[in-house]
């Protein structure tokens, strides 16, 4: 049974408003019409069931449910805000009606992993948990199929800096953030601003456990923010951990992961070994890097997920040797002149995709690494193929976005993996 919180009642009585008509939109429309509301569902692509175009009543109330797509500076939100509405984003939304306890985690790279790892140890552990958010199943669908959960349930939700920055209403249990690097300053416009729409998400643990990253500690202090150092976990003297070697956390950067796990298990007062027995049967969502196939002693490495230069730059730490890189997307604003610079050494030859495959042309070339310009991905693997040696590992770690030229990261490294089998590549059994 949903309790609808009073501020909300009178606000369902109008025909709800959702922006949005993807995961978070549609799992937001079930929620309502579960209450009891009715929904209109507004997209400007349109579609069966859907209002191309947004248009405030002239009543001055009602409610407006925003996804994460939307910033606050859509002209759409800035017309609901003016018309005297109320606008919730759908995380925010759907956390009034959720019973159980909820771990927030965020972070520029690793919060994918780091909350499906919590859900799956929590599980483990015997605890009704769900992995929700921005990982792809939102919090609302959470909230309708087990109608707000039980006061013992546990929602470990993703929380990308595009929904912490409206938060209201969400009240974290504890909030884990992974690390802190450049990414999206195409919508917040500076790391100052990015660095505290995530912030916002440690204001809603007021009470709850904290526990972050050395990087978010060094950001925090340069944004004049306070982050105590009971918060702070780093693994500056962890010199590897016997217990995980051959699972998914026995090597940098998923040993820091791990860690921010242990921190809140312990806080939670959950049994250790517990913890240590989850990591063995957990696998690693798809296309992190990993090995997905080897022919004639040359590796291929998926890493699409990389979409950031700091996830690139991380994945490139991983060799000892210097790779022939597959890279390139939307840009998604940052300082591409600096990534070039820290990835050059690392790079023995580069295949370049995607809008930004010419800037990247232009800077590697300056600083001396051998360039392919490619027409899109196909033509990128293709001729990798024909030059890579014995040795030789070709990774696809992009450092940008895929929405130029693909749906998602995911569509990327499928298309990246298919094309690698068509080479007559077996794939290795992940």
């Amino acid at each position: 049974m949903l309790t609808t919180p009073e501020f909300l009642k009178p606000l369902l009585l109008e025909p709800v408003a959702v922006l949005g008509a993807g995961v978070s939109g549609r799992a937001a429309v079930a929620l309502v019409e579960r209450l009891g509301g009715t929904a209109n569902l507004i997209d400007a692509a349109g579609g069966e069931g859907v209002t191309a175009e947004y248009r405030p009543p002239v009543t001055g109330r009602g409610l407006v449910v925003v996804s994460p797509g939307f910033a606050p500076s859509h002209p759409w939100v800035v017309a609901a805000r003016a018309a005297g509405q109320v606008c919730l984003g759908e995380l925010d939304f759907a956390s009034l009606f959720w019973r159980g306890s909820l771990v927030a985690v965020t972070g520029t790279n690793g919060k994918t992993t780091l909350t499906s790892f919590l859900a799956h140890a929590a599980r483990s552990a015997g605890i009704d948990a769900y992995a929700a958010g921005n990982i792809g199943t939102a919090l609302s669908a959470i909230v309708v199929e087990r109608g707000g959960g039980a006061p013992d349930s546990l929602a470990v939700c993703e929380v990308s800096s595009f929904q912490a920055e409206t938060l209201r209403y969400l009240r974290a249990d504890a909030a884990l953030w992974t690390n802190f690097a450049e990414d999206h300053l195409e919508r917040h416009g500076s790391m100052e601003a990015y660095f505290l729409a995530k912030w916002r998400l440690l204001e809603r643990a007021v009470g709850g456990d904290v526990f972050a990253g050395p990087s978010v500690a060094a950001a925090a202090a340069k944004f004049g923010q306070n982050l105590p150092e009971s918060a702070i976990v780093t693994d500056a003297h962890d010199t590897g951990d016997l217990l995980l070697r051959g699972t998914a956390f026995g090597e940098a950067p998923q040993r820091e992961n791990f860690l921010l796990a242990a921190a809140w298990w312990r806080a939670a007062g959950l049994r250790e070994p517990l913890l240590y027995a989850a990591a063995q049967t957990f696998r690693l969502p798809r296309h992190r890097l990993a090995k997905v196939a080897e022919h004639d002693g040359v590796g291929w490495w998926d890493d699409s997920k990389a979409t950031n230069f700091h996830a690139a730059e991380a994945a490139l730490e991983r060799f000892g040797a210097p790779v022939i890189l597959i890279a390139g997307g939307k840009s998604k604003g940052g300082d591409v002149a600096g990534f070039v610079t820290r990835i050059a050494t690392k790079v023995k030859f580069a295949y370049l995709i995607g809008e930004t495959r010419s800037v990247l042309a232009t800077l590697l070339g300056a600083a001396g690494v051998a360039h392919r310009v490619c027409s899109d991905l196909t033509e990128a693997v293709t001729l990798a193929a024909a030059a890579a040696r014995p040795g030789d590992q070709v990774v696809l770690s992009p450092g940008f976005s895929s929405l130029d030229q693909f749906s998602g990261y995911a569509e990327r490294g499928e298309q990246f993996q298919r094309q690698v089998a068509e080479l007559g590549v077996q794939p290795l059994s992940l």
